[in-house]
């Protein structure tokens, strides 16, 4: 360490010993923070830590001109990652609006006067792009997404080479429910720096978002090994995109790859698992105490990581809709299997292991040539053992979906206790395995954790429905558990002294502003009363999406969420079943989510009518997609061919 700077550690130890995460602080705690503070960043003015940690801590006045000092100078630098830094204090009461503010007159100051306000230096012109490119995050932040396309429209205008822009962009077009238009544009930002692993990464993941699975898998493997360049990503433990390729597998319906995919981030744990053996034996061999306990503490939580949650849900939902609906081909196989004679049978079930041995045969050739480069000192070929399901086809063919559900479900239940997805899949994996005591645990449990979720409400009203619909308990234990049901049921609160009909207008009452709980109404007054499906649907369609001004810089906020909306309407879709009010809710909504593909909104990738098809269509453009200002670029072009910056020249 340098001695220059003990009394620069000493200074922030000294200010750790009063800081808090709480943030509650007297004035006399702040006033002397900030005084600590200051002191040290007037004498290490090179240490950004001391300009930034005040903002965690200080309101007001005091507030704004810390940030204002705090956000010129890494402006006037070009620091992409600054809105990154300035996010958590979103999170703080009242600091968003003073960022706003203070944004807007840094950018109002360099429009016109060309420096910042109270400064008589001119700043530098990519100053102005750097301050559009910090508004258009914050609009996209606070959900004003017209706002922070046009921010960062204007940004990419200004300056057309800078590839952050386009990152930007696509994670607002993602934000407004264009996935295919993000996609593309975050190829585009890739395009522009084929070196980059981290824009390849994201524009993977901008593809997987979009469904876009083949063409995701080509640009994911332009970072892997030469070979077998698929199974390098599982070679690598790349789970993140392994569970991305999963839920895009899954919402198209190809459960196979989707189970492939989650069960392989679950096989990734599995081996870490097996991997601490050999690091008992290191420790105590070495006397790494340290790093031993940290094992130790790091394998009882491995598997609450999110990533083993994501892949664990993921499958138990693959199982679960494979026991609903179960694959056609094995059905159809056992139709036809069935009229054979025994004779006839056997014979099959040779033909195809003969089969399944010479497609695993080739599948082995294949892999040694392909692995001809790979050879080791003794001059022998490192040959990856060969995946016999690469598409996840005997994935699908389980005898019993529910039981291997359980498996995982065992393991999020103990790992992830806190969680509501948890108890919503042990609720209904335990409803269909007629469990009816696991099933009402989990009601409970939802009951613990957020007793008004729409969720929660669901479950509660389908359980006791469900039971109520049962055949009168004849054995000794099914009396029992209707007696431990008719015991529990009193001491539910939103059930007591009240049918399930009266609870559920009820809640309906209490959350009667909310689209999400108004729509969870709706459904179970469906289930309860199927008669009832009109009155249900008019509680939906009444529904008004209300608009909070906070200000008229920010303008209207709208309460409704694009996630939302398309859930309702897939249920008016899938469980009501009228596909008139489903069109009626897809215009709705396509007038308050212009930019939705999913509602072919007038500005969205899906409208044919819309800009970005018209322009792209357009012959005289040479099929270009002009996506900001005067900046175009050719989706269709290959990689690293910018022909929008052919033509670019520097002004002096």
């Amino acid at each position: 360490m340098n001695p220059d700077n003990y009394g620069y550690y000493e200074g922030l130890q000294k200010c750790a010993g009063l800081y808090r995460d709480s943030g509650e602080y007297s004035s006399d705690e702040i006033d002397q923070l900030s005084s600590l503070y200051k002191s040290l960043s007037e004498q290490y003015s090179w240490s950004s830590a001391v300009k930034r940690i005040p903002l965690d801590f200080l309101q007001g006045d005091k507030f704004r001109e810390a940030a204002d000092n705090y956000i010129r100078p890494l402006l006037t630098k070009g620091v992409p990652s600054l809105f990154s830094d300035l996010s958590p204090l979103y999170d703080h009461p009242g600091k968003a609006d003073i960022l706003q503010q203070l944004f807007l007159e840094l950018e109002h100051s360099v429009r016109t006067t060309g420096g910042y306000p109270g400064r008589g230096e001119k700043e530098p012109p990519s100053t102005l792009m750097w301050i559009l490119f910090l508004l258009a995050q914050h609009y996209d932040r606070r959900g004003q997404h017209d706002v922070a396309l046009s921010k960062i429209d204007e940004a990419i205008e200004h300056t057309p080479t800078v590839i952050d822009l386009y990152s930007v962009k696509s994670r607002i077009l993602k934000h407004v429910g264009d996935l295919a238009a993000a996609a593309a544009l975050a190829d585009e930002a890739r395009c522009m720096d084929l070196a980059d692993r981290y824009i390849n990464s994201e524009c993977v993941k901008r593809m997987l978002q979009a469904d876009q699975v083949t063409l995701a898998e080509k640009t994911a493997v332009l970072f892997t090994k030469d070979g077998d360049q698929h199974n390098n990503l599982h070679d690598m433990q790349c789970m993140w995109y392994e569970l991305a390729s999963g839920e895009s597998y899954f919402r198209q319906g190809d459960l196979g790859r989707a189970l492939k995919k989650f069960l392989a981030v679950e096989k990734h744990y599995a081996d870490i698992t097996e991997d601490q053996f050999d690091f008992h034996s290191y420790c105590l061999r070495k006397m790494t105490l340290r790093a031993y306990v940290e094992m130790l503490k790091f394998q009882d939580r491995l598997h609450a990581h999110p990533y083993f949650h994501k892949a664990a849900a993921g499958a138990i939902r693959c199982y679960i809709r494979l026991f609903d609906s179960p694959p056609k081909s094995a059905a159809e196989e056992d139709d036809e299997t069935s009229k054979l004679l025994p004779s006839q049978k056997k014979k099959l079930r040779q033909k195809q292991r003969k089969a399944e041995a010479r497609a695993k045969k080739e599948a082995e050739v294949k892999n040694e040539d392909s692995t001809a480069s790979g050879v080791s000192k003794s001059g022998k070929k490192n040959v990856k053992p060969v995946d016999p399901d690469p598409h996840g086809e005997k994935l699908v063919q389980v005898e019993d979906p529910l039981s291997e559900a359980t498996k995982y479900l065992k393991l999020l239940q103990k790992n992830s206790p806190d969680s509501l997805e948890t108890h919503l899949l042990a609720f209904e994996v335990n409803m269909r395995k007629r469990k009816i005591l696991l099933a009402f645990q989990a009601v409970k449990q939802l009951l613990r954790l957020d007793a008004e979720s729409p969720d929660t409400h669901r479950c509660l009203i389908k359980f006791f429905h469900g039971v109520s619909s049962m055949v009168s308990p004849v054995t000794d234990s099914e009396k029992l558990i209707w007696t431990v049901l008719e015991e529990e049921r009193p001491t539910i609160s939103q059930l007591h002294g009240k049918s399930l009909m009266e609870a559920n207008d009820s809640f309906l009452e209490k959350h009667k502003d909310s689209l999400l709980h108004r729509a969870a109404a709706a459904e179970m007054l469906y289930v309860l009363e199927p008669n009832s499906k009109s009155r249900a649907i008019k509680i939906i369609e009444d529904s008004t999406n209300k608009l909070s001004q906070t200000n008229g810089a920010l303008g209207a906020v709208m309460e409704w969420k694009l996630r939302d909306c398309i859930a309702i309407h897939k249920l008016l879709e899938s469980v009501l079943v009228d596909h008139d009010v489903a069109s009626r809710w897809k215009v709705h909504c396509a007038k308050y989510f212009p930019y939705s593909a999913y509602f072919e909104g007038s500005h969205s990738s899906a409208s044919p009518s819309s800009a970005y098809n018209q322009i792209r269509k357009n012959p005289e453009n040479g099929g270009m997609d002009h996506l900001a200002g005067g900046a175009s670029v050719d989706f269709a072009a290959p990689n690293g061919k910018l022909e929008s910056f052919k033509d670019l020249t520097i002004s002096q």
